[in-house]
């Protein structure tokens, strides 16, 4: 399990000070965004420290990238063939290219695309991996964005060894990739459907890699509601938002369609 407490690492600390913002940010949100930095900068499961902060950076040039832009005005992604705009870093060309389809063009992949790009250095759980910390940096990088601040500057990566674990539950069933159901939870990941005997497929779908569900619930605590509130059900209760659950729901739904969700 990924450890949430604070590194003590000083440049950490420095990030989010909001101290330009023309609004108030809550203290949570900037300390939820410090975490999701931290989760940024730490060695996951099938990717280093180094190569998931490569993974967001290579999110935000990818959404400057000429070819991206021919891709996604063509009628097919698949069509155009060319070289992504990508700053120098460890990934490899296969890697670059998943990354900028994932946030340029993300409703219009295709499971034959996946299967193709999987071998022994990129399987279904580089994928996930790479799927969380692109969604990670583009909801944060939105934020900034919608209060006319700059971005955040990247996290400095830390030190260590990707664990590789794989949840021994895990199993293709709805999706193109393994997901785990909550009957199927070993200890290491117990905790990651908050203990509920049923969990949404938007959940499950990150569940290849139990940190990138985590992180989900966390950045989602801030930015939307608290997945594993007993609450959530509940449509009286919006916690600390001034707006109606109703109102939040049209936000949410104006926003899926408009990024083509499949949702």
């Amino acid at each position: 399990m990924r450890n949430t407490e604070p590194l003590g690492i000083v440049w950490l600390m420095k990030h989010f000070s909001y101290e330009t913002s023309p609004y108030p940010i809550p203290a949570k949100m900037a300390e939820a965004y410090r975490s999701s930095w931290q989760y940024i900068a730490e060695a996951g499961n099938w990717w280093t420290g180094a190569e998931r902060v490569a993974i967001a950076a290579a999110s935000r040039t990818a959404r400057g990238c000429d070819l991206c832009r021919e891709r996604k005005a063509a009628l097919s992604p698949y069509a155009v063939d060319g070289v992504h705009a990508a700053a120098a870093g460890p990934l490899t060309d296969k890697v670059v290219d998943a990354v900028h389809r994932i946030t340029t063009d993300a409703a219009r992949l295709a499971s034959t695309w996946l299967e193709q790009c999987l071998d022994t250095d990129f399987t279904y759980g580089h994928y996930v991996e790479v799927v969380s910390i692109v969604v990670t940096t583009l909801c944060i990088d939105s934020f900034n964005e919608a209060l006319g601040l700059e971005l955040e500057p990247l996290p400095e990566p830390v030190p260590g060894t990707p664990s590789r674990y794989l949840p021994p539950g895990a199993a293709v069933d709805v999706a193109w990739v393994p997901m785990v159901r909550p009957e199927t939870l070993t200890e290491p990941e117990a905790d990651i459907f908050a203990g509920a005997p049923h969990a949404p497929n938007v959940i499950r779908a990150l569940s290849l890699v139990p940190d990138a569900v985590r992180q989900l619930y966390a950045q989602s605590a801030v930015q939307y509601l608290d997945f594993s509130s007993p609450s959530m059900g509940n449509f009286d209760n919006t916690g600390d938002l001034r707006i109606s659950r109703p109102q939040i729901e049209l936000i949410a739904s104006r926003t899926s369609s408009i990024n083509d969700c499949f949702y």
